[in-house]
């Protein structure tokens, strides 16, 4: 479980290509890594995927052929900057909002200008997600928990403030750009109960 709150801006070290799968080493930036263990979970760009090796620096880890059918990482390349937040430790402040993980899609930049010192970010979302999204709902974009301003059809807008820009990937989107997104885990639970009645 994660928050959608970054805690560092790290990079895609190396890239192997292992049939189907991936393995990756990514570089933590200014992650402290002191008390993860192999195992643990990072959330890279909105991405959950477990520790299999790490120095202080950098660690490894396995993308598996369905991480990289549902998400962008299919196009990561060596030198890709990533967001990072490690798993949520019990006690710990719960800043931005319960996110699993695990992706549900990946959405498109449409627009992006300027608000004020902040940027408004207008992103296409899959058909079959725009259902879960709700106007001043959370919405994960790579990684970071944003609220949503609005959602027309198959489109909805975020705000990004100047810490977001400043601290995560997102100051540098542009229009085209591909984003992983996780939709609020209640609205896919209510759903589920709502099926079953």
């Amino acid at each position: 479980m994660f928050t959608g709150i970054i805690q560092s801006v790290g990079a895609i070290a190396e890239l192997q290509r292992k049939g189907a799968d991936t393995r990756a080493r990514i570089a933590t930036g200014g992650l402290d890594l002191s008390s993860i263990r192999v195992g643990d979970s990072i959330a890279v760009s909105g991405v959950c995927l477990t520790v299999t090796e790490h120095d202080a620096k950098s660690f490894a880890v396995d993308i598996s052929a369905e991480t990289l059918r549902c998400t962008t990482f299919s196009s990561l390349a060596a030198g890709a900057r990533v967001n990072l937040e490690p798993a949520l430790a019990a006690g710990a402040p719960l800043g931005g909002h319960f996110v699993t993980g695990h992706v549900d899609g990946v959405g498109r930049v449409l627009d992006c200008r300027p608000e004020g010192a902040s940027r408004r970010v207008s992103i296409e979302v899959p058909h079959a997600l725009a259902k879960y999204i709700a106007a001043k709902g959370s919405l994960c974009v790579d990684g970071v928990s944003l609220t949503v301003n609005e959602i027309n059809g198959n489109a909805c807008t975020v705000n990004l403030i100047p810490h977001t820009l400043q601290h995560t990937t997102l100051g540098a989107l542009a229009a085209g750009a591909q984003v992983n997104l996780e939709v609020d885990i209640i609205a896919r639970y209510l759903e589920r109960l709502h099926a079953c009645r």
